[in-house]
Parts: structure tokens; C-alpha cells; sequence
């Protein structure tokens, strides 16, 4: 009987170092290289290659910007930083950036507030109809801003609010709302339920519970929240196309396409200083809040 056991443990030990062998065969360097490393590489490549065009063309001097035979349109000879000079200097680019980051703090601030209140009452407050609510409100999100800026026009004008930065400020957290008020209803929900009820037998009222509690333990969602916002007012154009009509009210990315393109001359140059000045905002945002944006959406995601 004992070596009948002994056998059976045997066979198993066996059995197991044979699948572990199997599964160790998966986590080889050929593995590794075409499942890993290789999409890996592609997905870089992809991503990034936009952004060192950009560079690339922005340092160019103008010969090489026209002549592609003679000169590796993917390197520079020579770089120049008279296309950035000339935008930081000859343009009205500092007020256009300025505006761009008065605005979307502006809106990013307004909605991140409406989204909290929002959310929190669809998640916590626990009445009739919230999960069709809290849907209805992700849907105004799937409207596509062309269909909608047609009768915010006409409203911007009733309040004569035309060309002026006012105008996007109102206009933007319909957009911004919508989906900031679903990440933030999804992270809510990982935040214990028993945190308020104790404070709640300890006589906290519900402002209080939102401040002091749920608040400060959903600062990643909140950051979150606030960083797809803030990259989306940054990055609008539609409306602040429609809305702003002075060169010195205008955001970057209307102020750059309006003033470096000239019929069917493109200032490439320029065009290409100004889109990297002004992406490094956000390149700076993202570096420092990355970790919390991605467990934030990893949160919402689950929910």
C-alpha cells in the first residue's frame, strides 16, 4: 500500500515538472520576442513616430522642408530653431497658449465639480431610476459635437458671448460631463459603502461624507477625471473655431491652422513648432499623473 502511494506521488511530481516544462516553453526568449517584444516595438513605433515627425519637421530648415531628393526626409542637416523663434516672437502664440490653458482649466474645473455632485448622487444616494439616469448621462456623450454646436450657436448668441473665451468655457462641459460623471460614478463604487455608514451613525451629513471621505480617497479618479477633460479642451476645435473669431481670443489649435495656412500654402515649419510647443503641457500633465490616470480608468473599467 505505501509503495503503491509512493508510486502515485511520484507520477505526480513527474506529471507536474513535465507542465511546468510545458508552460516554461511559453516564457522562452523566441516566445517572448513574437508575443512580446515585436508588438511591442510596433505599437512604439506607431505612437511615437508622429511625434518625432513633428519635431523633426519643426527644426528643419526651409530647404529641407521643400527639397525631399536631395536631403533623407527623415533626418535634419543642420537644424534651425528659427521656426520656433518666429512663433514665440512674431506670432501672438503666448496669448493663444494662455488662452487655451485659461479655458480648458476653466471648464476642466466646472465640470469636475458637476461630475462629483452628479455621480456621487447616482451611486450613493440610491433612488428610483439611478442606473437609468447614470446611463442616460454617458449617452449625451456618444452626441457628436457637430450636431450640437449648430444650437449652442444660437444660444452664445442670445447672451452675446460671441468671441469671447466665456463662450467655450459654458460651451465645453457638455462635453466634458458626460463621461467625466461615468469614470467618476464607476470609481465611487469601489470606495466601501460601510466608510459612510459609519459616518453617517456618527451624525456626518452627506456634504460632509462627500468632502471629507469620499473625496479625498477618490483623488485618482478625480485626477483622472480631470486629465481626459483637460486634454480634451485643449485639443477642441470645432467650437472654438465656431465661437472665436478675434486672432488675439483664439486657442492654439484653431490660432495655428488659421494663421500658418494661407489657401493652399502650408507654413509647415511653423505649423509644426506650434503643434509641439503646444502639446508639452500635456506631455508634462501625463508624466506626473500617468499612474493615477491608469489606475483610475482601471477602476471605472470594472465597474
Amino acid at each position: 500500500m505505501t509503495d503503491t502511494l509512493a508510486t502515485k506521488i511520484v507520477a505526480a511530481t513527474a506529471a507536474k515538472d513535465d507542465d511546468s516544462d510545458g508552460m516554461s516553453y511559453l516564457e522562452s526568449l523566441p516566445s517572448r520576442l513574437v508575443t512580446l517584444y515585436l508588438p511591442l516595438f510596433v505599437i512604439i513605433v506607431v505612437l511615437l513616430f508622429p511625434f518625432y515627425w513633428m519635431a523633426l519637421t519643426a527644426i528643419k530648415p526651409d530647404e529641407q522642408l521643400i527639397d525631399m531628393v536631395n536631403y533623407n526626409p527623415f533626418w535634419v542637416v543642420k537644424p534651425t530653431l528659427k521656426h520656433i523663434s518666429r512663433l514665440l516672437f512674431e506670432t501672438n502664440y503666448p496669448r493663444w497658449l494662455w488662452n487655451t490653458m485659461y479655458v480648458a482649466a476653466a471648464a476642466t474645473t466646472l465640470s469636475i465639480i458637476a461630475s462629483v455632485l452628479a455621480a456621487y448622487a447616482i451611486v450613493r444616494l440610491r433612488f428610483r431610476g439611478n442606473e437609468v439616469v447614470g446611463a442616460v448621462i454617458f449617452m449625451a456623450y456618444l452626441v457628436p459635437p457637430s450636431i450640437l454646436f449648430i444650437p449652442l450657436a444660437s444660444v452664445i448668441q442670445a447672451y452675446g458671448l460671441f468671441d469671447s473665451p466665456l463662450a467655450l468655457i459654458l460651451v465645453y462641459p457638455t462635453l466634458l460631463i458626460p463621461f467625466s460623471t461615468w469614470l467618476l460614478m464607476g470609481y465611487f463604487k469601489t470606495i466601501p459603502f460601510e466608510l459612510e455608514e459609519c459616518a453617517l451613525i456618527d451624525g456626518a451629513s452627506r456634504w460632509q461624507i462627500l468632502t471629507k471621505i469620499v473625496v479625498p480617497l477618490a483623488v485618482p479618479g478625480l485626477i483622472s477625471a480631470f486629465i481626459f477633460s483637460f486634454t480634451l479642451c485643449w485639443n477642441e476645435f470645432i467650437y472654438a473655431l465656431t465661437f472665436l473669431q478675434s486672432t488675439q481670443n483664439k486657442t492654439v489649435p484653431v490660432a495655428i491652422v488659421n494663421e500658418f495656412v494661407d489657401g493652399d500654402i502650408y507654413k509647415w515649419g511653423s505649423l509644426m513648432a506650434g503643434a509641439l510647443v503646444g502639446s508639452l503641457p500635456l506631455v508634462i500633465l501625463y508624466a506626473f499623473f500617468v499612474e493615477h490616470y491608469v489606475s483610475a480608468m482601471t477602476g471605472a473599467v470594472k465597474e
